[in-house]
């Protein structure tokens, strides 16, 4: 997918290493800590967990001075670039900066005076340090005469789902990127949350068309991880696979862990970000498995978590019905018949075994194929399968009538 073009911007330093935001750089996945900045073991503890499950960036919040306090020692204990949640109070981004900070996130309507965001602007240029613009839903609604304000920003999205909010974030944003324009800083990354997965799609793609900053996709409060990350996917796949988008945090009620790691799914599953770790698919619940399907598929995730490098794709099907084809279609494979498992490699059978041996000869075969990859022997993917698709018209006829008034062209299988 051709995604849109914008800035880049740098986060990061020598020892964290850089991520680029915008431009041609991969998107990125952010998360933020759950515990108190302030409490320095359990936050450093909470950021290295995150980074070892593939965050690129980190956000700590810093509401009082004893969190930008904390900040140096935090540096200085972790490898991940580190942003500074800053709201209500300049100074606490004013010392974010000074403490080493890569990032701050700001949000201008929340500080009044507009000589103290151009303190932290100012600052900002001086130590190269970008800074993320962001509105949310509901830090923006209008408190005084709002529906007054309702009624006169609407008209410019009156078709549109939510049109009064999309028109008031939109206005927001260009207020305060009329204070960033004024001191010629445009290290800037643009964010605009909503809980409403519709207003996210609407509000990004007018964005998009309005600024060329790179953008920071999320959906704010989605709620847990059951339903926020179904809000979550369908929002930002939907952006995303526009190409719109180009650093991301799925927002959970939950463990912040399951933000990254849903993340980074999200992007491999649109090939946007090289996977990392092995690739399952397991078939979904029918009245033809044989085995224990569900708990094996966990007990082989957990397993390829922990011993998997490389992108190898593992499949686990229940039946003889997709089984056969998923075998021939991943690196590694096991369907199941009567209590049995069928493993193949790339196609290639090479066990049939009881179902309580399925887990250690499935695991000790995707170890054996990621030491072939690493040592040249083999390629991931290689083997190429050509399954004949079912007749495109189907036997009870279903588009017919269009394929013969031309709306689409018909389709011819050579089976020969």
């Amino acid at each position: 997918m051709e995604r849109r073009t914008t800035r880049a911007i740098m986060i990061g330093d020598d020892r964290t290493g850089r991520i680029g935001i915008g431009g041609d750089h991969p998107v990125s996945v952010q998360t933020m800590t759950s515990g108190y900045t302030f409490e320095i073991d359990s936050c450093v503890a909470e950021i290295n967990r995150m980074h070892e499950a593939g965050a690129d960036i980190v956000r700590v919040a810093v509401p009082q001075r004893k969190d930008t306090e904390a900040l140096p020692e935090i540096l200085a204990q972790t490898s991940v670039p580190i942003v500074a949640d800053v709201h209500f109070h300049y100074q606490r981004a004013l010392e974010a900066v000074e403490a080493g900070v890569h990032k701050i996130r700001l949000n201008p309507g929340n500080i009044n005076d507009r000589r103290e965001v151009d303190a932290v602007i100012d600052a900002c240029r001086e130590r190269g340090i970008p800074i993320r613009v962001g509105v949310n839903e509901g830090s923006i609604i209008e408190r005084k005469d709002k529906q007054q304000r309702a009624a006169e920003l609407g008209k410019f999205f009156a078709d549109r789902h939510q049109g009064h909010l999309i028109a008031l974030m939109i206005a927001k944003l260009e207020e305060y990127m009329d204070i960033f324009d004024a001191r010629d800083f445009h290290d800037v990354c643009i964010s605009a949350k909503s809980m409403d997965a519709r207003l996210v799609i609407e509000i990004y793609r007018e964005i998009s068309a309005r600024f060329d900053y790179p953008l920071h996709l999320g959906v704010t409060h989605a709620g847990p991880k059951e339903t926020g990350s179904i809000r979550s996917v369908v929002a930002l796949g939907s952006l995303l696979s526009s190409g719109i988008g180009d650093t991301l945090r799925i927002s959970y009620a939950s463990d912040p862990i399951h933000e990254v790691e849903d993340g980074l799914e999200l992007l491999y599953c649109l090939g946007l970000r090289n996977r990392v770790g092995a690739e399952l698919i397991a078939c979904p619940t029918c009245g033809r498995i044989q085995v224990d399907l569900f708990t094996l598929v966990q007990a082989v995730k957990k397993k390829l978590d922990k011993e998997i490098e490389l992108p190898i794709k593992v499949a686990v099907m229940g039946c003889v019905v997709n089984g056969p084809g998923e075998a021939e279609g991943a690196d590694v494979a096991v369907f199941a018949g009567n209590q049995r498992g069928i493993i193949y490699v790339q196609g290639e059978r090479v066990a049939n075994v009881r179902e309580e041996e399925i887990l250690d000869r499935l695991l000790e075969e995707c170890r054996r194929f990621q030491d072939r990859v690493r040592n040249g022997e083999v390629t991931l993917g290689e083997k190429v399968v050509e399954i004949v698709p079912p007749d495109p018209i189907g036997d009870l006829g279903s588009g017919v009538a269009k394929i013969e008034s031309g709306q689409v062209e018909r389709l011819t299988i050579d089976e020969s």
